[in-house]
This record gives structure tokens, sequence and C-alpha cells, in this order.
């Protein structure tokens, strides 16, 4: 059998390609209507930091990829059958915090947007956006960035100027260190997440969560996470 040369040239090209696979989004898509599927299809197609995972037409639908493929980001529609976009939106917030919702519909009013983010949405954008908006948008939402498309952005800065100040502490049961730790469950981070960018050791973070999960009477860590989110804690 020959002998296989491995060129230093060759492993620096290999390696170059893991890491822009490591680095590539995983996107899913879920909208009823075929024509507009085709048309982020293509827009995905020509953005190399992304990967199109799948499609789904229903809300039930949605679910079940979100939980069997597990994308970076899910582009969501709100008008579907079989459950609609908020239903689906919240199961996988429930069961998946880690994925990133991205809404992309043409619903602006005030119940649908507001509904969306109470759900768990990191991004709110309206299909008839340009090309390069939605691709930056879906780009800010894979970062862990919330983004909205300018007439959302300016729904939303109307609606909390026009709003009382809320209260200066949320959840004033929880000590800060422990508040802290929940505002970073909420943005997704795990245990060993929080314990590097707090600089507590990953048992000081147990015990908190621990604690959190007590003080909130909540059972686990989904349920912390929804409950911190209805409460603005983000």
């Amino acid at each position: 059998m020959g002998t296989l040369f491995l060129t230093a040239d060759y492993l620096h090209f290999r390696i170059i390609q893991r890491i822009e696979k490591m680095d590539t989004l995983t996107v899913l898509i879920a909208d009823d209507h075929p024509v507009f599927r085709k048309g982020l299809r293509a827009l995905l197609a020509s953005m190399p930091e992304v990967e199109l995972a799948g499609e789904a037409t229903t809300g039930e639908e949605a679910i079940r990829l979100a939980e069997q493929l597990q994308p970076d980001v899910f582009l969501m529609d709100l008008n579907m059958p079989g459950g609609g976009g908020l239903a689906a939106i919240r199961q996988i917030v429930q069961t998946s915090p880690h994925i990133r919702i991205l809404v992309v519909t043409m619903f602006q009013d005030d119940d649908s947007v507001f509904a969306a983010l109470r759900a768990g949405a990191r991004g709110y954008v309206l299909k008839d956006m340009s090309d390069s908006d939605v691709s930056r948008a879906i780009l800010a939402v894979g970062r862990g960035e919330a983004i909205f498309s300018p007439a959302i952005a300016e729904r939303l800065m109307s609606f909390f100027a026009a709003r009382p100040a809320l209260p200066t502490e949320i959840f004033p049961e929880l000590t800060d260190s422990e508040r802290n730790v929940l505002r970073l469950m909420s943005q997704g981070a795990n245990n060993d997440t929080i314990a590097r960018q707090l600089s507590y050791s990953p048992k000081t973070v147990r015990n908190y969560v621990s604690n959190i999960f007590s003080k909130l009477q909540v059972a686990d860590r989904a349920q912390a996470i929804v409950k911190a989110r209805q409460a603005g804690l983000e």
C-alpha cells in the first residue's frame, strides 16, 4: 500500500474548511406560501454564511423540524395552518431556547408584534423588506442580536415611549447574582457559558440556578426562561 503524504497547504486548507463549517448558521424556514419559500431559498443560497436545514409549511411541522434538526435560526411566518406561527414559537422556545426565531411576516399590527415578542421571537421583519435587509436580519439574529424592520422599530419606540417607567427591579426576591444568572439563561446560555461570563465556578452557577427555580416556583429551566422573558428580563 502506498504512503500518503499530507502537505502543510493541504492541512491548512482542511483546517479552514472545518472552521468555516463550524461558523455556518443552519436555518429553517416556516411559511405556507411556496413562492415566498422559493425566494427565501434563493436568498439563503446566496449567503455563504448560512445553510438551509429544511422547510415547514405548518405550525406542527415547524415544531417537529425544530426538535429534529435543531437549527441556529428559524425564519417563521405567523399565519400558517396547523396551529400557526405563534404557537410554534412558544413551543420551540420552551423546548429549545437556544434556537433564535426571526419572524418574517406581512403583519405589522401591535397585537401580532407584541404577541410574537412575548412568545420568544428574537426579531421581527416584514416580507416587503429588501433581500439585503433580510440577509442582515438573519445574520444579526444568528449572532444573538435583536433585529426589527424600520416600521416595527418605530412602532416599538412609540409604544414604550408612551408607557410609564417599569419598576427598576424585576424579581425582587432574587439576589443580584441570581438575577444576572437568570438574564443569561433567558438569552440561551448554558451553565458553563454563564460560569465563564460571570467568572463563577460551575458549582456556584448550579446553586444559583437551583435557587432561581425555588424562588420563582418553576420546575425546570424552560419554565424559568419563559417567566424571565415574560417579565422583560433579557
